[in-house]
């Protein structure tokens, strides 16, 4: 009797340990979806940007992680890893722990790049989770002083009066600044010679020199030059007039019914982050795109203030990558062509 019942303490104690392992495995399963719903976030989180600090999309991100940082109660970390025009940066992400900790600040490129195949290590349909869409730095239609247009639709009558005659100026090919311009001459059916540069400051320098005639670039590096009169702004690439240039009308009030154009930007999250990891980030990056001081600060950084829930954020990704492959097959453009 008493080996009998030996055997079945025995019995029990290994049903127990087997439990107690099946328990832990399930507990190992899941500490990233129980941590999001109790005590996320616990310590700083980190912020990627693949750009210099100092710039547009630098400056935007840092108002809006001071203010993150409030509302989700722990540091948010601006970590600026630059080179590959931001594609280091989303490698970085895409390549971390789906933890909530790690997050990118992508913009535009991330888009233009795959389209150009630019021999990235990453799928960012695949790799990447969407948790909101911040800001967008919009575009502003420039000309040189000299050029007899001081309206949007005057340039266009002068391009389409002398076809191949008026030389642009971009920051690159397959850079923004290159395919909105090919989308403008395709809409208003113009020509004009296209004059590559490898970078935005050269571009503008040439267009202050009037090298070039026309140069539509990123509103916050070319509105001092409007400001000195070094330059003539036509149109502006935003949903609405902006507060620093309230007398220049947006491309879609004059001559671009419907179309805006902009370097815009957004946070992204290791793909398989928790639903409940990104909400809760979405939630914190909404509240402070409210938050009228946060929008008045990015606003007077040059850039417009958007905002959407992760699934308007995929979905605008998609359409984007849409609109703009469209213009890259059309034109045949292949990067360093």
């Amino acid at each position: 009797m008493m080996s009998s019942l030996k055997l079945a303490n025995r019995g029990t104690s290994q049903q127990r340990r087997a439990a107690l392992k099946a328990g832990a495995a399930v507990c190992a399963a899941i500490p990233l979806s129980a941590s999001a719903q109790k005590g996320y976030p616990d310590r700083p989180i980190r912020m990627v940007i693949g750009f210099a600090a100092g710039g547009g999309t630098d400056a935007v991100l840092r108002i809006l992680a001071g203010r993150m940082a409030e509302e989700l109660g722990v540091p948010v970390v601006v970590d600026n890893k630059v080179g590959a025009n931001g594609n280091i940066a989303n490698e970085i992400v895409a390549k971390s722990p789906p933890d909530g900790y790690t997050f990118v600040y992508n913009t535009s490129s991330m888009v233009l790049s795959a389209l150009l195949g630019s021999g990235m290590s990453y799928d960012y349909t695949r790799d990447l989770a969407p948790v909101a869409l911040v800001a967008n730095i919009p575009l502003l239609l420039t000309v040189h002083p000299d050029v007899p247009a001081r309206t949007a639709r005057e340039l266009v009558d002068h391009i389409r009066a002398n076809p191949d005659k008026l030389a642009y100026a971009t920051a690159s090919v397959g850079n923004i600044t290159h395919l909105a311009t090919l989308q403008m001459l395709d809409e208003i059916k113009g020509k004009a010679l296209h004059v590559p540069y490898k970078a935005e400051a050269p571009a503008i320098v040439d267009a202050i020199g009037g090298q070039v005639q026309f140069y539509m670039g990123t509103a916050n590096a070319l509105i001092p030059q409007v400001k000195t009169g070094k330059l003539r702004a036509l149109a502006i690439g935003s949903r609405s007039r902006v507060a620093m240039l309230p007398d220049v009308p947006t491309l879609s009030e004059t001559i671009l019914p419907n179309i805006q154009f902009g370097a815009w930007s957004g946070v992204m999250a290791p793909a398989n982050t928790p639903d409940s990891v990104i909400q809760k980030v979405n939630a914190a990056i909404l509240t402070s795109l409210r938050d009228p001081k946060t929008r008045q600060k990015i606003e007077e950084s040059g850039a417009e203030v958007l905002g959407s829930t992760a699934k308007e954020y995929g979905e605008f990704i998609a359409s984007e990558s849409g609109r703009w492959g469209r213009i890259i097959k059309a034109g045949n453009i292949k990067t360093g062509n």
